[in-house]
């Protein structure tokens, strides 16, 4: 998959790399991410003041159905000073985007990146977020987009926005997360030393990352072979004998490092799948309860309800 990035004047450069190391560690740890860098000029220099060269011509960039398309945001007061209020965005740039998203690539943008596709008629009708000191101007330049205040990110369709500049590394997470699942998007986290986090209405903290801020190595490769595969039954004796301890012994680096037990663990991990599944996927309850280890849906349906105060059903409606 391409991950274009669209390098426009005067970018921040956090807005910028902050998603490209994300899509980079995980293309490093097996994701199909090939990231290229576009831009209508042969160079950009950044709002903190980097030139940035060897950019690949808008015109000879065609974004298919399979690209995901970033625009990470530029310092707009210094666009304003630059070019005053009568081009924020080259028209070149802004024919681009609603090319690519004719085409049906999906498209993301960071914080000020939203005045892009705003500009480019991609908000109208749908929900999005921007930095937190251009709401205000966003809701009056776009009157017919839902711009939202509460939230690090947004996924309305195929056009995603994050708020101010460092949720643009919460946002890439959260669209890899989409392509490769929730385990993987933690492995791509704990690689750059992040937290993943939601989106400012769910549970801000991914199961898969928390109760992973200890030093236990042997307790680390336990996590890793529970979150490696939610479906396998792995038994006490099981965990115990690959950490090469007994399994008391593991029990009790197990709660001494993360209050937990290796079970209880466990069904941490299966419940938070559970809810993104529920939340983001067309599977039936059935087929969740399968794919994170309850044989039986019944079962699944009364742990889940017991975690969370509401049916797994319930769950999925409120979170529609």
């Amino acid at each position: 998959m391409d991950v274009l990035f669209v390098v426009l004047p005067e970018v921040n450069l956090l807005d910028l790399s902050g998603p490209a190391q994300v899509f980079s560690a995980a293309a490093a740890l097996g994701a199909d991410y090939r990231l290229r860098w576009v831009a209508a000029e042969d160079g950009v220099v950044s709002a903190q003041g980097l030139a940035l060269a060897g950019l690949e011509p808008l015109a000879g960039a065609a974004a298919d159905g399979s690209a995901l398309v970033v625009v990470p945001g530029p310092d707009l007061a210094a666009v304003v000073r630059r070019t005053g209020e009568r081009e924020l965005v080259a028209p070149e740039v802004l024919e681009w985007i609603r090319r690519a998203d004719a085409a049906g690539a999906r498209v993301a943008s960071v914080c000020t990146g939203a005045v892009v596709l705003g500009d480019a008629g991609l908000l109208d009708g749908r929900r999005c977020t921007t930095h937190w000191s251009a709401v205000g101007a966003m809701r009056e330049r776009y009157p017919a987009a839902h711009v939202l205040d509460d939230v690090l990110f947004v996924h309305d369709g195929p056009v995603s926005t994050s708020a101010g500049i460092a949720s643009g590394i919460d946002l890439a997470l959260s669209l890899v997360e989409a392509d490769r699942g929730p385990a993987f998007a933690a492995a791509v986290a704990r690689e750059l030393v992040v937290y993943t986090r939601r989106n400012g209405s769910a549970a801000p903290l991914s199961p898969f990352l928390a109760h992973r801020d200890h030093l236990d190595p042997v307790v680390h490769a336990v996590q890793d072979i529970l979150a490696a595969d939610l479906a396998g039954a792995h038994p006490l004796a099981e965990l115990a004998a690959r950490a090469h301890l007994s399994p008391r012994g593991l029990s009790r680096a197990f709660v001494a490092a993360t209050g937990l037990t290796p079970a209880q663990y466990q069904t941490e991990l299966r419940l938070g799948h559970a809810r993104t599944l529920l939340r983001g996927s067309a599977l039936t309850v059935e087929e969740i309860a399968q794919a994170c280890g309850y044989a039986d849906p019944r079962h699944f349906r009364r742990m889940f309800g017991a975690h969370e105060g509401v049916s797994p059903s319930a769950y999925r409606l409120a979170a529609a």
